[in-house]
């Protein structure tokens, strides 16, 4: 593994790692990448509001295959638009497969099926062990990201800052549905090994828009005879407009926008850092409530923020660097 340095036009010092493979990785992240990530978080905090609006007119299941066959008609017009090659080898689709499974099919699922049993606050604070699991699957199989002391600490930070963001009652219901809350946690355990999974696909060659539609278009087929099983969707009563244009929101923003930006930050920053987003989905859902909704900000929102920003400096890593770079030293 190469390690070298290099200055921003910032003018912050960045840690590129090129792995044996020959990818490179950036430890300590630029503010394009950083910009990138609350983006995210922004896309995928708002899917709370359109699942919301969805919910009351289809299944669970139904909404999850609308969503990702929307986007994969999306995202397959992208690709046509900017003529991006396909994958041509049965190793690269069977990778996109795994991803497909790892990131869509089980997750989605079982974060459905668990929502049906326990509330959604304490299912937020569930999938917010994704960083935890994260850190520690990409420090076990990447040789590239080993989890320090200081990341740790880090996502200590951001689930604790999550928690007291979204409010101790919500922690009232643990414990009361054991398989709906293990079902949450399988879900984050999925989504950590999909982002670790997931650096292969630079490898590959297969760009952040290939990958986001082969994902989505893979799940899709794997997800249909289960929808067509289980919800019979055919049956169903057509749904209102208000429905439908959550769900095109939902496909397009959320999924398919949301997805190219997840592949860019996998590619450039790495599996633990780009979980950092889990952490950042309540702080742009509360304030999208805020901004749109009209909802009130409490003290623990603010005093979550604080906490979910200390952790992500520590993940991050440079103010920590130059606070001790600026601790005198004892030369006795």
């Amino acid at each position: 593994m190469r390690v070298c340095c290099m200055v921003s036009p910032l003018g912050s010092k960045s840690i590129t790692m090129t792995t044996s493979n020959g990818t490179e990785i950036t430890s300590i992240m630029s503010m394009g990448i950083w910009m990138m990530l609350i983006a995210l978080s922004i896309l995928w905090g708002g899917s709370f509001f359109f699942v919301s609006v969805a919910v009351t007119a289809l299944p669970p299941l139904t909404i999850v295959l609308i969503r990702v066959a929307l986007a994969a008609a999306v995202l397959w017009s992208i690709v046509w638009l900017m003529r991006i090659p396909l994958p041509t080898s049965a190793l690269a689709w069977g990778a996109l497969l795994v991803m497909g499974v790892l990131n869509n099919v089980i997750p989605f699922s079982l974060i459905v099926w668990g929502q049906t049993h326990i509330e959604s606050g304490l299912a937020s604070i569930l999938n917010a062990t994704t960083p935890l699991f994260g850190v520690v699957l990409a420090g076990l199989l990447l040789s590239d990201e080993r989890f320090t002391r200081l990341k740790l600490l880090g996502v200590f930070f951001g689930f604790a800052g999550t928690v007291v963001m979204i409010g101790p009652p919500a922690l009232q219901g643990l414990g009361v549905d054991t398989l709906a809350q293990l079902a949450i946690i399988g879900a984050a355990v999925s989504y950590g090994l999909a982002s670790v999974f997931g650096r292969r696909l630079k490898v590959m060659g297969i760009s952040p828009v290939m990958a986001a539609a082969g994902q989505v278009s893979l799940s899709t087929l794997l997800l249909l005879p289960l929808v067509l099983y289980v919800d019979k969707p055919l049956s169903l009563p057509m749904p209102a407009i208000d429905v439908w244009l959550a769900l095109i929101a939902l496909a397009v923003f959320s999924t398919a926008l949301a997805y190219i930006l997840y592949f860019r930050i996998l590619a450039s920053a790495g599996a633990s850092n780009l979980l950092l987003v889990t952490f950042l989905i309540p702080v742009s859902a509360i304030f999208l409530g805020y901004s749109f909704l009209h909802e009130r900000l409490e003290a623990q929102h603010f005093l979550g923020m604080v906490l979910i920003g200390v952790g992500l400096s520590a993940i991050d890593g440079r103010l920590w660097q130059l606070r001790g770079r600026g601790a005198p030293r004892n030369n006795s």
